[in-house]
């Protein structure tokens, strides 16, 4: 038998499975928070909100890559039997960091609240805000999910990503 339709399975089984589905959220909302924050004009603590958007959108790219194909015993120190515990630290630094990341977003779109009428002229960045508030609240609960779900395998002693 060809190693190709266990390839394709092993696909398959983590593309199915609930870390999975989550990291494609997590992938997903990410790109559109930082897209959304990065084709229009921002300044201030922004920047931050930029940051921690565009850092753990590549390191969760990095992750969802690695468990896809089956190769986190190639990280040093980091995978293997570790794998599982590199995962929680990831989401739970994401959780953390992106909790101030929302309360920014909600602050900023606070401030530009009142350029929401249709009667205001000028450039407002306040629906801009808006959704990139959503999408940073989104990305808030997918990696609190993550967390939640990676905490519950670590106290059942799971070793693996993948159930």
């Amino acid at each position: 038998m060809s190693p190709e339709p266990q390839v394709r399975k092993s696909f398959l089984k983590f593309l199915k499975s609930f870390l999975g589905i989550v990291r494609i959220l997590q992938i997903v909302f990410g790109a559109g928070l930082w897209i959304t924050i990065a084709a229009n004009k921002y300044d201030g603590s922004i920047h931050f909100v930029l940051f921690v958007a565009v850092l753990f959108w590549l390191l969760t790219l990095a992750l969802f890559f690695l468990t896809l194909l089956d190769k986190q015993d190639l990280v040093p120190l980091l995978g293997g039997e570790r794998w599982l515990c590199t995962n929680l630290a990831h989401d739970v630094a994401a959780t953390v960091l992106y909790l101030p990341a929302v309360g920014v977003m909600i602050y900023k779109t606070d401030r530009n609240s009142f350029c929401n009428l249709e009667a205001y002229k000028h450039p407002c960045l306040f629906k801009i805000y808006l959704t990139a508030t959503v999408f940073a609240c989104l990305c808030c609960l997918a990696y609190l999910l993550s967390v939640t779900f990676g905490a519950c395998r670590k106290c059942r002693g799971e070793q693996t990503v993948i159930s």
